[in-house]
């Protein structure tokens, strides 16, 4: 492997997809191509907020994030978690229907996520909504600090434990309204480093998912020491889920679904404008 001669901070959840994304990387099992990653764990809208403050060289992003900062981080085309049947669910105790849901508020896992804004898309006028931790919001639905709350990652797998029912499937609106797969977060790099080095990245992460797809045991360890208690079937329906095809390269459809996302959302007013290529290279 090359000598190192450039040190980035990469940071990325906890959550089972990025930690099987990132395992062979994280643990020098790739080519790293003369870069030294400094990596900081942290949920993902703590992850959007420093991308805000530009704290971060290479970093998983929500795509309602990448849409506010244009300007600063450019989108890689390896590491996203773009697909079907994965989006971010409305969910309520039962007794509950949709027909109230503009008058109350809603729980979402930030503002700047994903999921907030494919609210915003669904809902003709937008209801108010509260940012709570992911992990917090289906206890604060089932002890009724809440009525409504829209959950993502393991969340699809596990709210009827909490009591719970699914009210709406954000992708599978999506989906039914595109035809094309529900994007909800992707890798995006500082665009002072250029496009050089945004492509070497790019390739590093590709790499990184493939080693983990043929060694899928080998990252077991590592992904279950940072995932929260999940159950092993949990684990693997969550990798199941989010790392697929796009997540290697999202490609020509995966990129449609990316144009399609900030189209939509500009219109709406959801995200501004802007002549900048969402793509770092």
């Amino acid at each position: 492997m090359n000598k190192t001669n450039i040190n980035l901070t990469l940071g990325y959840s906890t959550c089972p997809n990025d930690t099987f994304i990132f395992y062979a990387l994280a643990h020098n099992l790739v080519d790293s191509m003369g870069i030294k990653f400094n990596i900081r764990l942290a949920d993902v809208e703590t992850l959007n907020q420093n991308a805000g403050l530009g704290l971060m060289d290479v970093t998983k992003l929500s795509f309602a994030t990448i849409g506010h900062l244009t300007g600063a981080y450019g989108l890689l085309r390896s590491g996203a978690a773009l697909g079907r049947g994965c989006g971010p669910l409305i969910v309520s105790r039962p007794g509950f229907d949709l027909k109230g849901i503009a008058s109350k508020k809603v729980a979402v896992p930030g503002m700047w996520t994903t999921a907030c804004m494919l609210l915003g898309l669904y809902m003709p006028s937008p209801p108010e909504v509260i940012p709570l931790p992911f992990e917090q919001i289906m206890p604060a639905v089932q002890n009724k600090t809440f009525d409504f709350g829209v959950i993502i990652h393991e969340g699809r797998f596990t709210y009827k434990q909490h009591g719970l029912v699914c009210l709406l499937d954000l992708g599978r609106w999506w989906e039914s309204k595109t035809s094309l797969p529900i994007p909800l977060g992707g890798i995006a790099i500082h665009r002072k480093h250029g496009k050089k080095m945004a492509k070497q990245v790019e390739t590093i992460i590709k790499n990184s998912i493939i080693y983990a797809f043929n060694h899928r045991k080998q990252t077991n360890g590592y992904v279950k020491a940072h995932a929260q208690e999940m159950s092993e079937e949990v684990i693997k329906q969550h990798i199941d889920l989010y790392v697929n095809r796009f997540s290697i390269d999202m490609g020509e459809e995966g990129t449609k679904a990316v144009d399609m996302l900030f189209r939509m959302s500009i219109k709406q007013g959801l995200m501004p404008d802007t002549m900048t290529s969402v793509f770092a290279c």
